[in-house]
């Protein structure tokens, strides 16, 4: 395994692998199983690659390395109460990890997904370059909107080794409201954090000031809990995300909610399920339905009997030879995680 230290290192070490060589780059390994599988001749870790390089609290912005965890660095930053604000549960995740995935969290309903929070990204490419492009300040950034490519492009582009992210300030006060719709509560509630359903409960997530706070309880008709009661994400050997339209959302709640565990975001369209064991029919079936309203079934990780008779990805993007041409004008020979993107880009 190949652990650099600095992004030079990072360069010089791809830089000299032959050149058919088959990388796979990882971060906290948490989230190994998207994609297309595939058998690396080596693997580049980011574990070296922890550091924070410049945090300018007054502008809201911090320049990280991409191995550092999401755990520590929001703990740092909330030590001058902000956040990056990136997913709640990341166990092992690295910040490379969560843009390289795309891994926005549950907060996505309020702020956005985790694309609207990357200023600037540094690559590696598999043959030793070193490239920054984006801006910190987002009235600079001109050309190609490389950080966007970047952000959920599997590390099929270069090494995402340093990045600069947009900051929030933490809100003053917080608390879960639990309440018996989802749809009454996104109907109802003015720019709550979250609004999530699991097969146990369903709760409002709201941030602000106490006064603020207790008026948007009053209105869902709930008693707030002081601080953010965050759902752990639905385990389960086979895990998949379904995404479609946020009207829908509810009938494929439906569908699963009654043997499935799982995680829906209301107000996103997004639902996170977990299973012990699953046929691949089954999964053909619901990504039928998602498929027909505009949305995708994604695994994020199943076992290999099941990955090797279901595709992850589903029905193939129009965009799709657009981006074979991106990966390959970024990386030619394939070298970096090849395969692993829908079409096996």
């Amino acid at each position: 395994m190949l652990v650099p230290e600095t992004i030079e290192e990072s360069a010089a070490l791809l830089c000299e692998l032959p050149p058919e060589s088959r990388v796979r780059i990882i971060g906290g390994g948490t989230r190994l199983g998207i994609g297309h599988p595939f058998t690396p001749d080596t693997t580049l870790s980011t574990s070296g690659l922890d550091r924070i390089v410049d945090w300018e609290p007054d502008d809201l912005t911090v320049v990280v390395e991409a191995g550092m965890t999401v755990e520590e660095l929001e703990y740092t930053l909330g030590t001058k109460g902000q956040t990056a604000l990136l997913h709640e549960s990341p166990g092992a995740g690295t910040v490379g990890g969560a843009l390289a995935t795309a891994t926005s969290g549950w907060r996505r309903y309020r702020y956005g997904p985790i694309t609207d929070r990357v200023l600037e990204v540094t690559l590696v490419s598999s043959d030793g370059r070193v490239a920054t492009a984006g801006g910190r300040l987002v009235k600079n950034v001109t050309g190609y909107d490389i950080p966007r490519l970047a952000t959920g492009s599997l590390g099929a582009l270069g090494l995402i080794a340093r990045v600069c992210l947009k900051l929030w300030p933490l809100p003053v006060a917080s608390a879960t409201v639990a309440v018996e719709s989802a749809e009454e509560a996104v109907s109802c509630a003015f720019r709550p954090l979250a609004v999530l359903e699991t097969e146990k409960r369903t709760s409002v997530f709201l941030g602000g000031t106490p006064e603020e706070i207790e008026g948007q309880a009053e209105a869902l008709g709930g008693s707030p809990v002081d601080g953010l009661d965050w759902p752990q994400p639905p385990p389960g050997e086979t895990r998949f995300s379904v995404r479609v339209p946020p009207s829908h959302l509810r009938s494929m709640v439906g569908r699963l909610a009654e043997c499935w565990r799982y995680v829906a975001q209301f107000g996103v369209g997004e639902m996170a399920v977990g299973a012990d064991r699953v046929g691949h029919e089954t999964l053909e079936g619901l990504r039928a339905e998602a498929e027909s309203v505009g949305g995708a079934l994604v695994l994020i990780d199943a076992p290999d009997d099941l990955r090797q008779r279901f595709d992850p990805w589903g029905t193939p993007p129009a965009s799709l030879a657009i981006q074979r041409r991106l990966v390959n004008l970024f990386d030619p020979g394939r070298m970096l995680n090849p395969g692993v993107l829908p079409g096996r880009i």
